[in-house]
């Protein structure tokens, strides 16, 4: 399942007054637990993303597939010292999903992040739940380094 929305880069807003939605990245890539780590790195590469959520099916259910867990590029290459192509999306899925919501104080989601050891979060819509995005360390890093001018990221020699 591919929700992404095609929006404009936005200039970042200061970590200090930031909510979620001005840092995170709209849109959901998905897949079910039964897709082959191949696959899942097969849509990484071409949606140029570095996670991408499980969904799956609950029983009884009218085809409305609820979140279960997600799959960073992390996760991807510590399971590529095994067999990927005998691994699955549910298998190497970091359950359950750690999300935020999008009015959220963007320093939640960066106390979210560091009290999970995870890389990214679903964002997810305050009145319905359901995720609508994502937002991942380097969002984070983008808001943080707002405060900075251009001659104060030059690199060292």
């Amino acid at each position: 399942m591919i929700d992404s929305a095609h929006v404009e880069q936005r200039l970042p807003v200061p970590f200090e007054t930031a909510t979620v939605e001005d840092a995170m990245s709209p849109g959901v890539i998905s897949c079910p637990p039964e897709t082959p780590l191949r696959v899942v790195a097969r849509m990484m590469a071409t949606f140029n993303v570095h996670a991408v959520f499980v969904f799956e099916h609950q029983d009884g259910d009218d085809g409305d597939a609820q979140p279960w867990g997600v799959v960073s590029d992390l996760d991807l290459v510590a399971a590529g010292r095994l067999d990927v192509d005998m691994r699955t999306a549910g298998a190497s899925a970091v359950t359950p999903i750690v999300a935020v919501r999008t009015d959220a104080p963007l320093v939640r989601a960066a106390d979210l992040m560091a009290q999970h050891g995870v890389a990214h979060l679903a964002v997810v819509e305050p009145a319905s739940g359901r995720p609508i995005g994502v937002i991942s360390t380097l969002d984070i890093a983008r808001a943080i380094a707002v405060e900075h001018g251009v001659s104060e990221t030059q690199a060292s020699t």
